[in-house]
């Protein structure tokens, strides 16, 4: 893991090209000056930190807590691209930054959620060490479709 850089444009641009991915931003991430600000958005905030996750050198993911509280709870996400999934990388990158957090920002829970239609995403945080908690119904939209979410948390005590 580390931090972001604008020469990570082109991986941005590339993960977002995806249709999986490019659904799950909350706007167009397909030019230049949209992935600058997509990583800008992450270097500015008090309540949130995001890695680039590289393998070799290469960037293949993110990783980030985000929505930092005063009951010092963050909110887990992670992507990979396409040729990163399987191998493990979201998972190891999931653990770190859980490790991190609990270090260095010193929160106590780590709650994150996925899509029921995810499995993949699921395995990630099971074998990180988030211990699922319970489904939200019809938490997040899509276009005009809502899905169901499998809420996941990870204490520091864990």
């Amino acid at each position: 893991m580390r931090g972001w850089h604008p020469g990570d444009v082109p991986a941005v641009l590339a993960a977002f090209a995806v249709p999986d991915m490019a659904r799950q931003a909350a706007r167009p991430i397909d030019t230049p000056e949209a992935a600058l600000e997509w990583m800008g958005f992450w270097g500015f905030r008090d309540d949130a930190q995001a890695f680039a996750v590289t393998v070799n050198g290469e960037v293949v993911g993110n990783v980030a807590v985000s929505n930092i509280d005063a009951h010092d709870t963050g909110w887990v996400s992670y992507w990979t691209s396409p040729h990163a999934r399987g191998r493990g990388v979201a998972t190891a990158a999931a653990a770190a930054l859980a490790e991190w957090a609990f270090r260095e920002r010193g929160l106590f829970r780590l709650e994150l959620g996925h899509r029921l239609d995810n499995p993949a995403s699921c395995a990630v945080a099971v074998r990180a060490g988030f211990a699922a908690e319970g489904i939200e119904r019809a938490k997040l939209r899509y276009g005009d479709e809502r899905h169901d979410v499998e809420r996941h948390a990870r204490l520091a005590t864990d």
